[in-house]
């Protein structure tokens, strides 16, 4: 069998785990080849993983994204690249669950690029593919002989589904076009450098950590896990030996439950599995079992040759002594981490950025993992924040709460300048900025109250629809998620609905409320948002907070007029929800929420608690619906929420009654 030898190799996502390592070996052992490494930066990628390779001078790094066609074929011919090992891809089940999009894009979209560029130069050699073993789907549980390289591939998760399209096109430009593909097939890999949304790395940070181990379902899943090393060695064995057109399954028989590698890692940190262990809920979907015939690949020389219990303790050592390699990972260690896409990338430290490698900067977005707030590191320097906020509505309610909120908790932020319907101003406002997150507490209310609308429909419009809608565009344009303060109020009790019933409006019913303008447009914009995947609506009702002294406080409000009506309606304790909407955000959540507390509260049960706390004297007189309707211009919509989405996301959340106690009432105390 003829060996190749590459002269120029371009490895994409080299930053990223697997990809790292093969490239250091490849430096390591071939001082006569050049590597270029192509990675955007994303969230799981870090250029210290490329620290043994950047003084090499065969070596060279490029900031970029493999959806960028013209990037791509620049440097396949200024490089003269005759090689390609292509690894870059969205990786993580769990978040292709969330964003499949994201999946389709990178996995299929980016390896497409990279075939038309090869087409178009007409100068590579080879083209080895990185695919995965869920693209064969699950194994029978009681079989003995893995999938084979010519088994049917049967995906069965979006990450999976964008893999076997991807290879589908591997396959197609091999035989349309005569590219000299080769495609592997990998089971889990673990080792140092890896991101820890992944099993392994996770529960070890965890168990550093003294933290229960999440394990989804009951822990029967298998999986086999080979060690970094030796995959990296089975990247070579392809490189030089691998025949055109064929399929590699990188395997190990080796096989073990998830919950048996829990129970190895609290061996190993001397800790209890009955109480270290966690279980959680399961995947949509997630396969039984992976198993993979690996004996084409052991014919060409390959063989595993680090054990499992050598591997983990390999591991287990240097995550104890590299426990901030990615700085701030506590939104990773999730049960269920979810990837949101931002502006932003990991570099080396300091100066030593631009001395390590040649930069080709591209203008792709990238991403990274939302999390939280950074703490300082044990040696008292701080880390660089994980995140930067973009507030619109400086000069509002909700807004001067966030901005307070950020400054309370170390959170970098800025208000925008723009006008919300201005595009090119928002547009500066993300170019200066640089924010991770966009939070709209921006729109039209009324002064002093929701009648005002109806006699300045244009500029209600204006800000509510069309700058909510040109925000959420931007913002989607540069990836970012957007986390938009909307209105419950577009809901009025019905037949289905009644009020004492205990039945809410959720997330999926249809706006049944057009009373007021304001509601209509409010009502107009959700409809039109949920064409875009990047905004988190957020209802809020009737705010109440803590500073009784703020007129737009619903308490203050009723406190004052002169007659109140009483019917039981949902609203929302800012004190406790706004903290809770920065959780969102890093958690990566999106689509509608119904962000009220749990349950309802009427007009006279908030004056009672009202006389009650705060002023033993007080008195009010109720007047009805047809009364009220008397001296006001528009209807006002009176209903309750379901708000079972946000109770099960945040358990903690207390209902409102309690709420209004704990926040409002009890630090307002006067009696």
């Amino acid at each position: 069998m003829a060996s190749y030898s590459p002269k120029n190799i371009l490895i994409t996502g080299a930053a990223g785990f697997i990809a790292s390592h093969v490239c250091n070996r490849l430096i390591r052992n071939y001082p006569d080849y050049k590597i270029v490494v192509l990675d955007k930066l994303d969230y799981c990628s870090n250029l210290k993983n490329l620290l043994p390779s950047k003084s090499s001078p065969n070596f060279k790094f490029v900031k970029g994204d493999i959806g960028s066609a013209d990037l791509v074929n620049f440097l396949l011919i200024t490089e003269s690249i005759d090689t390609i090992m292509h690894f870059a891809a969205q990786t993580h089940v769990d978040n292709s669950f969330g964003n499949s999009f994201e999946f389709t894009k990178n996995n299929i979209y980016g390896t497409h690029v990279l075939l038309e560029a090869c087409k178009v130069t007409g100068q590579i050699r080879r083209f080895i593919h990185v695919s995965t073993d869920e693209v064969y789907g699950e194994t029978d549980e009681d079989a003995v002989v893995g999938n084979h390289e010519a088994s049917q591939l049967l995906p069965t998760n979006p990450y999976s589904a964008t893999k076997a399209g991807a290879e589908m096109l591997v396959m197609a430009y091999g035989r349309s076009y005569g590219l000299p593909v080769i495609t592997t097939r990998g089971n889990n890999v673990y080792g140092p450098n890896q991101f820890p949304e992944k099993l392994i790395p996770k529960f070890i940070l965890l168990a550093m950590e003294g933290k229960p181990l999440p394990i989804h379902g009951d822990g029967s899943n298998v999986r086999s896990y080979l060690y970094c090393e030796d995959v990296a060695e089975a990247f070579e064995v392809i490189l030089h030996k691998g025949e055109v057109g064929h399929v590699y399954n990188i395997g190990t028989k080796k096989e073990r439950r998830v919950i048996d590698v829990a129970k190895d890692i609290c061996n190993i940190f001397s800790t209890d599995p009955e109480t270290s262990i966690k279980f959680v809920e399961n995947r949509p979907f997630n396969d039984q079992r992976y198993f993979l015939d690996d004996e084409k690949l052991k014919i060409l020389g390959w063989a595993e040759h680090t054990t499992w219990e050598e591997g983990l303790k390999k591991t287990m050592e240097w995550y104890m002594q590299n426990p901030d390699w990615w700085g701030d990972v506590t939104g990773a260690l999730l049960p269920h981490p979810r990837m949101l896409m931002m502006p932003g990338g990991r570099h080396f430290d300091g100066s030593e950025e631009s001395k390590s490698a040649s930069y080709v900067s591209n203008t792709s977005n990238q991403s990274r993992m939302v999390t939280p707030i950074p703490r300082s590191t044990s040696s008292g320097s701080p880390r660089k924040p994980s995140f930067k906020f973009l507030i619109y509505g400086r000069t509002g309610w909700i807004g001067g709460l966030l901005g307070k909120l950020c400054e309370k908790q170390g959170i970098p932020f800025e208000y925008g300048r723009g006008r919300l319907e201005d595009r090119s101003s928002l547009l500066a406002d993300i170019q200066n900025v640089k924010p991770t997150h966009v939070f709209n507490a921006a729109g039209v209310t009324g002064r002093p109250n929701v009648d005002w609308c109806e006699s300045h429909k244009a500029e209600t419009i204006r800000t509510n629809v069309a700058g909510t809608i040109t925000l959420a565009d931007v913002c989607r344009e540069h990836n970012l998620l957007m986390m938009n303060f909307a209105t419950g109020c577009i809901f009025e009790y019905d037949a289905a609905h009644p009020e004492g019933s205990g039945i809410g409006y959720t997330e999926e019913d249809k706006p049944n409320f057009i009373g007021s303008f304001y509601s209509k447009t409010k009502a107009m914009v959700e409809e039109l948002l949920k064409e875009y995947e990047n905004v988190c609506t957020l209802r809020v009702r009737m705010p109440i907070s803590s500073d009784l002294n703020n007129p737009r406080n619903f308490i203050t409000k009723i406190s004052r007029y002169n007659k109140v009506v009483n019917i039981p309606n949902s609203m929302s304790i800012l004190d406790e929800l706004l903290p809770i909407s920065i959780e969102m955000a890093k958690r990566n959540l999106r689509g509608i929420w119904n962000f009220t507390n749990p349950g309802v509260v009427s007009h006279n049960e908030i004056l009672e608690m009202y006389k009650s706390y705060i002023n033993p004297e007080f008195k009010w007189v109720n007047f009805t619906l047809d009364e009220q309707a008397k001296v006001i211009v528009a209807p006002r919509s009176n209903n309750e929420m379901d708000a079972s989405k946000l109770k099960k996301e945040f358990p903690e959340l207390l209902s409102i009654k309690g709420s209004l106690v704990k926040y409002v009432f009890e630090p307002n105390k006067r009696i």
